[in-house]
Parts: C-alpha cells; structure tokens; sequence
C-alpha cells in the first residue's frame, strides 16, 4: 500500500525559510511523479512544484520559481524535499505531498495524482 509522510513545517517570518519532506513507501519498482500542492483558508488546492522519478524534470508554480526548490532521493525510502526560501506571507498554506504513477501527464493537475500525503501547516507572518 502506498504511504505518503510529510514532516517539516512550522511558522516563520517573512524571508526565512523552510524545508518540508514526503517520504514515499510501498511504491515497489514502479516509476513516479511527486508533487506538492497547497491550499490557503478558503482557497481550492493549488499546484506549487513536482519532480519526475529520475529527478531529469521539474515543474514550478510561477510565483515560487527562484524561491522554491524541489528534490529528491531514491534511496531505500524515498524521500521529496521542498525547500522554501525568501518565504512570503502569501506562502501561508497546508502544504501536501502527492504520487501519481502516470506518465506524460499534467503534472500541474491535482486530478493526476493518485495518494496524499496528511499536510503540513506552514505558517509565514509578516
């Protein structure tokens, strides 16, 4: 069974930041896909970055590009990291984790993926 665990979060400072990570277990030897998504009080669940298996492809929200890096370890559990720089008031949101095990997908699309991560608050004040 797929599992997705997220940890890091917390609550910051504008301009600080943060490092959140899913590691993934019960995948096999399947290839995958693993996004992040986030979803502010009253607002529908956004893309915000994802990162293709072998690591050769990611994709970005716009407005985290240069601020945000995603990336990833295939070690024995795999693990995702999200790393938040230069973090802004707007950034406050649940942040998730996401799989999908489909190929030439929109990786963009919260409909692609498959499993969720349980969110992770991430809390910026100004």
């Amino acid at each position: 069974q797929v599992q997705l665990v997220q940890s890091g979060g917390g609550v910051v400072q504008a301009g600080d930041s943060l490092r959140l990570s899913c590691a993934a277990s019960g995948v096999g030897s399947r290839t995958y896909t693993i996004g992040w998504f986030r979803q502010a009080p009253g607002k529908e669940r956004d893309f915000v970055a994802a990162i293709s298996w072998s690591g050769s492809n990611t994709y970005y929200l716009d407005s985290v590009k240069g601020r945000f890096t995603i990336s990833r370890d295939n070690a024995v559990t795999p693990t995702v990291y999200l790393q938040m720089t230069s973090l802004k008031p707007e950034d406050t949101a649940v942040y998730y984790c996401t799989i999908t095990f489909r190929r030439n997908s929109d990786y963009t699309t919260e409909t692609t993926y498959d499993y969720w991560g349980q969110g992770t608050q991430v809390t910026v004040s100004s």
